[in-house]
């Protein structure tokens, strides 16, 4: 729709070419994020940013989940010291008395503002304050809080993506002492990083600056592709294991899966039978958000399943387990080459999984084009390079 809009200047004679750039900038947010944030979508005259702003925010969904894992509900007052677009701000808010929203972007301020001020019609008992300044600046002169958010921006100077917590900006490595210092008894830090952050060295950190804190890890995927990770401290004083991680893709919820560092480390790991790659089984492949929370022992044991390989993440077994939060195939033979395969195949779903030929590279050995209902999987079973035909259960 706005790319036909943007032929039709001359229909639109009355407005200023920044009217005229304002007016293209909403139509492409709202046309962008209608089904990403619906509850914007229905208020009237809600601004939008920016593409790049309306892309890189959160979704709805991973917004409310945030507010659905506070440990204090109902509490005095948060701050979001990344504000941005001010999706994760407004969901949060709802949780809290006063929100403080901090941005650098002055834009982006100038259109939360408005915003801020038309969602109070929906939730007068909240009440959210604006302020254009850096994290570190505003710090400075600023009080304590139930919750402090940082969503650090993930990009260096030259534009190019980072992961690790002291590339990101703020810096949270260096920040982390100050962020503490304005937390209430029972405050709470949370931290929205990167799909693509190292877990461990993350937690490796922030241990080795306070290790009295206690940090909860939520491993958040949306159709089966994880949105982001989020790293919530708890109470100091809080009992029970020093790290819990929550592997959960939001639209199967029920399967959720929540284990502990020391769990994963002690899990038995089943290897799969010598006669699995000649005889039909089930084949199963976790979430990514379990792939991502690196539940690799855990998840077989908990299911009673057998892995494939050690560097191979993918588990069989004898009997369909139909609660497996992943994907299933029913295996239906092995393949050596062509003449393995029904001689009226021309097309399946490839995949491959550490196995030494990419999906391509299968294609064309195997003359197969994507399609279809039937799956070749690449994998390597014992060590040994395996292909198997397979349907999804």
């Amino acid at each position: 729709m706005v790319n036909d809009l943007a032929l039709q200047r001359n229909k639109y004679r009355h407005l200023s070419d920044e009217e005229w750039r304002w007016f293209l900038q909403q139509v492409e947010g709202r046309e962008r994020t209608a089904d990403k944030l619906p509850t914007f979508a229905a208020i009237d005259d809600w601004w939008y940013p920016v593409r790049l702003s309306c892309e890189q925010c959160s979704s709805e969904t991973t917004a409310s989940y945030k507010r659905e894992i506070l440990q204090a509900k109902d509490s005095l007052s948060m701050v979001d010291l990344t504000g941005g677009y001010g999706v994760d701000t407004y969901f949060l808010s709802r949780a809290f008395a006063h929100t403080d929203y901090v941005e650098q972007n002055a834009e982006l301020c100038r259109i939360a503002a408005h915003n801020f001020n038309l969602s109070s019609d929906q939730a007068p008992d909240t009440e959210i304050s604006v302020h254009n300044s850096s994290a570190e600046d505003f710090l400075n002169t600023a009080g304590q809080y139930d919750l402090i958010f940082l969503d650090p921006a993930r990009r260096d100077s030259h534009g190019g993506k980072v992961f690790r917590l002291e590339d990101c900006t703020p810096n949270v490595v260096e920040l982390l002492p100050t962020l503490l210092a304005h937390l209430t008894t029972d405050g709470q830090l949370m931290l929205k990083l990167s799909p693509m952050l190292d877990i461990s060295l993350a937690l490796s950190q922030l241990s080795a600056l306070n290790n009295q804190l206690h940090w909860d890890v939520h491993v958040v995927a949306v159709k089966n592709e994880v949105k982001e990770v989020l790293l919530v401290s708890r109470k100091q004083n809080a009992e029970g294991p020093k790290t819990t991680i929550t592997a959960i893709d939001l639209t199967q919820r029920e399967q959720a899966f929540v284990f502990t560092r020391e769990e994963e480390i002690s899990a038995e790991r089943s290897y799969s039978p010598k006669d699995a790659q000649e005889k039909p089984i089930y084949l199963y492949e976790p979430n990514a958000a379990i792939l991502k929370a690196g539940a690799y022992k855990l998840v077989g044991e908990r299911f009673g399943l057998h892995k494939a390989d050690t560097n191979t993440h993918l588990y069989f077994s004898d009997q369909l387990v139909t609660d497996f939060p992943g994907r299933i195939w029913h295996t239906q033979s092995v393949i050596r080459d062509r003449k393995d395969l029904p001689s009226d195949m021309t097309q399946a779903n490839i995949l491959t999984r550490n196995y030494p030929l990419t999906p391509e590279q299968l294609k064309k050995k195997l003359h197969l084009r994507d399609g279809g209902t039937a799956f070749v999987i690449g994998l390597r079973i014992d060590g040994k390079p395996t292909l198997l035909l397979a349907e999804r259960v």
